[in-house]
């Protein structure tokens, strides 16, 4: 790994909100004393059974998935397969969702209409909560805005080809960064520049970009933001490095 990417924050700033917001109906089962409730799916065999064929019902499972085994058939393969026997007290259909490509856990709900209004309301129709930033210019070297400003300033400039265009925002002293090809990780950068991360910072910073700026861009971009405006009066961000004390 490039000895200056080894050094950005373990946690990424810039993440907001989940991607891939989904409901899996689980069943919170009851078994053994002494032995906590334990949480499995019900095997696809038995998705169709609505929820009040479910609760209070006695199951059998295996650490994959739970059969009901009151009043169904249940071929004896399956049957086999499970070697426990439990009581369903509770359906439980938790939210999940991603965040930078991880798993995560949002919450519990119990009915399948209290979970949809839970991914209605921390949804968007873009899918994110904002893909815009205004962050202080303290997270920059001076050399990373000398640059910015530069690139920002002339207007005869080409584009850098490097997946960000610098653009001046003279009211305000700010200067800011269309982000493109988001989000930067290697499957996308992939799919769409034929070439992982890796090789597109080599790029960036072979063409004279402030290691500084390469490394907010990349968190920024990896979170899928798409405009990131540097602003003196902005806030800083907590995680990111401050260079302006």
């Amino acid at each position: 790994m490039n000895q200056t990417l080894a050094l950005l924050p373990a946690s990424n700033p810039f993440a907001r909100g989940y991607d891939n917001l989904h409901i899996e109906r689980l069943l919170l089962i009851t078994y053994e004393n002494n032995y906590p409730p334990c949480f499995r799916p019900l095997h696809y065999s038995q998705v169709h059974l609505p929820d009040e064929k479910l609760q209070l019902f006695p199951c059998i499972f295996n650490e994959d998935f739970a059969l009901i085994s009151e009043g169904q058939s249940i071929p004896d393969e399956l049957d086999e397969r499970c070697q426990s026997t439990g009581l369903v007290r509770q359906v439980i259909y938790a939210v999940m969702g991603e965040m930078l490509n991880e798993r995560h856990h949002v919450g519990d709900l119990y009915s399948l209409e209290d979970a949809e209004a839970v991914i209605r309301r921390l949804s968007f129709e873009t899918g994110h909560y904002s893909r815009i930033w205004e962050i202080s210019t303290a997270h920059l070297t001076e050399e990373a805005l000398r640059y910015l400003g530069r690139r920002a300033g002339n207007f005869d400039s080409r584009p850098t080809g490097l997946l960000f265009e610098p653009f001046v925002l003279t009211d305000c002293n700010g200067v800011g960064c269309k982000l493109i090809g988001t989000p930067w990780t290697d499957d996308n950068l992939e799919e769409i520049e034929g070439c992982p991360y890796s090789s597109l910072r080599q790029e960036q910073l072979d063409a004279g970009t402030p290691a500084a700026l390469v490394n907010v861009l990349y968190l920024a971009a990896l979170a899928d933001v798409r405009l990131l405006i540097f602003d003196p009066d902005a806030a800083a961000v907590d995680g990111l490095a401050i260079f302006d004390e």
